[in-house]
């Protein structure tokens, strides 16, 4: 379990202190979507509330299926808030661009089918590979899922997002790795509490999970903006790649 929950977490790290910082230092992210302005004090209230049930050092099933169903809650609530917003909203225009034209619906639905597959089986693999280069070399399960499987299961929001600045789709970037952390914390974290319930390493409710916190804290600081329009700079990039790299020391030193 604390292979799956190092990896919510450090997703969450890494795609913050990683991605966003090495995207911003490509080229500063201007955040002006209100859609994104909903979604980040979303974020924060669900890091919050996924604290507090890590807090007493335990993920108890029921604790899994609040988690889940939060998950399918902001599913419905993105869909239908996707129907009321604002049209010249520049992250709708930007997502109706990222939509493949010519694409039938047959194959549409077969290569939907395929990763379906491919997914787990690929998850599955590196998870235990992962798992069995930890144990060789004495790291612990929590620390392999806090870097190597963060690292991997984070590259694709590092390709997703430094393609966008650079076509000029701030918005975009950002949400992607907004709406990568809310997975992650809902349905990453929610299914080991829902399968496999039990214990922490006492790492996730002493560390970890306050580093979490601390840095969607800064994001929140960084983008979000009420009277205005607000810069991810290249200076935010830098803060935030060191936090990413100190924290690595901590984790390894």
């Amino acid at each position: 379990m604390n292979t799956a929950v190092g990896n919510a977490l450090g997703s969450n790290i890494t795609n913050i202190a990683l991605v966003l910082g090495i995207t911003a230092l490509v080229k500063p992210l201007l955040v002006s979507s209100t859609t994104l302005k909903r979604e980040l004090p979303a974020l924060l209230i669900i890091s919050l509330i996924a604290i507090g049930f890590m807090f007493d050092g335990e993920l108890k099933s029921y604790e899994g299926i609040i988690l889940l169903g939060l998950f399918i809650f902001v599913l419905a609530m993105m869909a239908w808030l996707s129907l009321q917003v604002d049209k010249e909203d520049p992250l709708v225009a930007e997502t109706a661009d990222e939509i493949p034209k010519g694409v039938s619906n047959t194959s549409a639905l077969i290569w939907i089918g395929v990763g379906l597959v491919i997914l787990p089986l690929s998850a599955h693999f590196l998870v235990n590979s992962a798992v069995e280069i930890a144990r060789y070399m004495g790291i612990s399960d929590l620390v392999i899922g806090l870097t190597i499987i963060a690292f991997g299961t984070s590259l694709p929001e590092l390709a997703a997002s430094v393609a966008g600045v650079l076509k000029g789709e701030d918005d975009l970037a950002l949400g992607n790795i907004i709406g990568s952390n809310i997975f992650n914390l809902l349905a990453v974290l929610g299914m080991p509490g829902l399968i496999a319930p039990g214990i922490l390493d006492p790492d996730v409710y002493n560390r970890d999970m306050y580093v979490m916190l601390g840095l969607t804290l800064l994001l929140f600081l960084f983008s979000f903006d009420l009277i205005g329009k607000r810069t991810i700079s290249r200076t935010n990039g830098f803060i935030l790649l060191a936090c990413f790299i100190g924290y690595q020391f901590w984790l390894f030193g």
